[in-house]
């Protein structure tokens, strides 16, 4: 395996909010372990979130104070669910498009993203 020089961002801020970085040669250490946990459990709650955002917006009594906290906790969840997508993107590995049979993987026009 290649050493990986570049910073990881971690699944979580700093105590003055500003974001937190893991500098390592290695993707198998405890912090990387422990950041991989963190960036798993986020994923899984805002998909619970997610189900009882659903529920809470097709009930018709839902009041404004319990949209007010869902937005809040959607808002939050979207966040890290950010967070995690930038730090997975940076740490996939480049492919170089070449005319000798290389593979840079499927290619789609922006018409196929609406």
């Amino acid at each position: 395996m290649t050493p990986h020089n570049e910073l990881r961002l971690l699944p979580w801020s700093g105590p003055d909010g500003k974001p937190c970085y893991l500098s390592t040669d290695t993707t198998g250490g405890p912090l990387s372990r422990l950041a991989d946990h963190a960036e798993s459990a986020q994923l899984a709650a805002s998909t619970e979130l997610l189900e009882h955002a659903r529920e809470v917006l097709v009930d018709e009594t839902s009041d404004p104070e319990e949209l007010r906290l869902l937005a809040t906790d959607l808002t939050c969840a979207l966040r890290d669910a950010l967070r995690v997508a930038a730090s997975r993107g940076h740490r996939l590995p480049e492919t170089h498009a070449s005319g000798h049979g290389g593979d840079a993987g499927p290619s789609l026009p922006a018409a196929a993203f609406g």
